[in-house]
């Protein structure tokens, strides 16, 4: 049985033309039978899809098109990478006042070697309870 990376690198090749005559038939065989493999190469052929439209160009303009289209995408516009450019709202801008002087952020200088010390000095004691 095939893994899932092993199935959709497959179903890349068959859908991108890469496969020998033998391992297209084979895999021709395997779309008839094997349900998974056939859902592996229908997606691809669907993600692939976004580039039937495209017309044959040099490299550089080649390229362009392939990046104009990759941040036309939907989830490219929260990253400001879209057609229109707007920059993501800021969430946190800054901070009004200093953290509040709880959790282990705020351990530090003498409060925090106090408690350490506290932390050895109960452990030792429970130590020696035991072995009383």
């Amino acid at each position: 049985m095939a893994s899932e990376s092993d199935r959709v690198a497959r179903a890349g090749d068959y859908v991108l033309g890469l496969m020998n005559d033998a391992e297209r038939e084979r895999a021709e065989r395997d779309l008839e039978v094997d349900a998974a493999f056939r859902d592996a190469v229908v997606q691809l052929a669907e993600r692939m899809h976004l580039f039937d439209g495209a017309k044959p160009a040099d490299g550089e303009e080649r390229w362009t098109e392939i990046t104009q289209r990759i941040a036309d995408l939907p989830q490219m516009r929260t990253f400001g990478l879209g057609g229109n450019r707007a920059k993501s709202p800021t969430v946190i801008r800054s901070l009004s006042q200093r953290p509040h002087g709880i959790g282990l952020h705020a351990l530090g200088g003498r409060r925090g070697f106090a408690v350490a010390v506290g932390l050895i000095v109960a452990f030792a004691l429970g130590y020696l309870a035991g072995k009383l």
